[in-house]
């Protein structure tokens, strides 16, 4: 058995707003074999920027409330709401509530994704 703790995984900050901690895969704790998984918790007002990669992916809502954006379509999403977006879609969230937004991302194959380099160098924002 392979195990971990959300919580005690440090995570990526990034600048627009949250803290990313991967659970599986290829940046993770523990290194899945298929798919990757994470935990991000992002600050009222801060984002994951849109984005695109040729992955498939979903973001469940845990926690918070926030504006899901795919393919430039809008929509408020809540604790207990997924989305699953195809791979080469453009796709953002942005927390719009007061309080943190705690979300679950799960994408296959596993990579590591190269919207996450940019955001750091400040080429995607």
């Amino acid at each position: 058995m392979r195990k971990g703790n959300i919580f005690e995984i440090e995570g990526t900050w990034f600048p627009a707003g949250r803290r990313t901690r991967v659970m599986l895969g290829e940046n993770g704790a523990i290194n899945g074999e298929y798919f990757c998984q994470g935990y991000v918790v992002i600050e009222p007002g801060g984002a994951i920027p849109v984005h695109a990669h040729p992955t498939v992916e979903s973001y469940t809502i845990l926690r918070g409330q926030g504006e899901m954006t795919v393919e430039g379509e809008r929509q408020v999403l809540h604790a207990g709401d997924f989305v699953y977006m195809a791979g080469g879609e453009q796709h953002g969230l942005r927390n719009t509530g007061s309080e943190e937004l705690h979300m679950m991302f799960v994408y296959a194959p596993k990579m590591v994704a190269d919207h996450w380099a940019q955001e750091l160098d400040g080429t995607l924002s």
